[in-house]
C-alpha cells in the first residue's frame, strides 16, 4: 500500500485556458506571444507548450466553466525587452513593466496584459543586484 501521508502534489503538467474564438486565441499565442503550438483538436482545443507545461486553449464545455481564467505569469529574463516586443506585435499592457520588491538577491518585476479572449496575463522578471 502507498504511503498517503507522504503523498502531495507539486508539478504542473497542464493549465487550462478558456476561449471564445479557438482561431483567434491560437493566432495571439503562437504569433503574438511567439508560443510554440503542438497540437490541434479541432473545433474545441489547441495546445501549447511552455517548458515542458502544456497550455490547453479550449473552448467551455458547459455555461458555469465560462469564465476568465487565473493570471498566468511568463517568466522573462528582460522585462524591458519582452515588454517592448509583445508591443511590436500589437500587444496592449495594462501595467508597463514595474518594480514590486527588493527579494534581497534581486528585484522582482511585473507587467501585465491581456490575451485575444480578454484573459488577464503577466511578464514576470527576476532581476539580480
Amino acid at each position: 500500500m502507498a504511503d498517503t501521508k507522504s503523498f502531495g502534489l507539486s508539478a504542473i503538467a497542464q493549465i487550462a485556458v478558456n476561449t471564445h474564438d479557438l482561431e483567434r486565441a491560437i493566432g495571439f499565442y503562437r504569433d503574438t506571444l511567439g508560443m510554440k503550438h503542438l497540437f490541434t483538436v479541432p473545433p474545441h482545443m489547441a495546445f501549447f507548450d511552455c517548458a515542458g507545461i502544456r497550455l490547453m486553449l479550449s473552448l467551455p464545455e458547459k455555461p458555469e466553466f465560462d469564465h476568465p481564467s487565473s493570471v498566468l505569469y511568463f517568466k522573462v529574463d528582460n522585462i524591458q525587452q519582452a515588454t517592448q516586443t509583445l508591443t511590436d506585435r500589437g500587444v496592449q499592457f495594462e501595467e508597463q513593466p514595474l518594480f514590486v520588491a527588493n527579494m534581497g538577491t534581486y528585484d522582482l518585476w511585473l507587467a501585465s496584459f491581456r490575451d485575444s479572449e480578454n484573459n488577464l496575463l503577466a511578464l514576470m522578471s527576476e532581476v539580480a543586484h
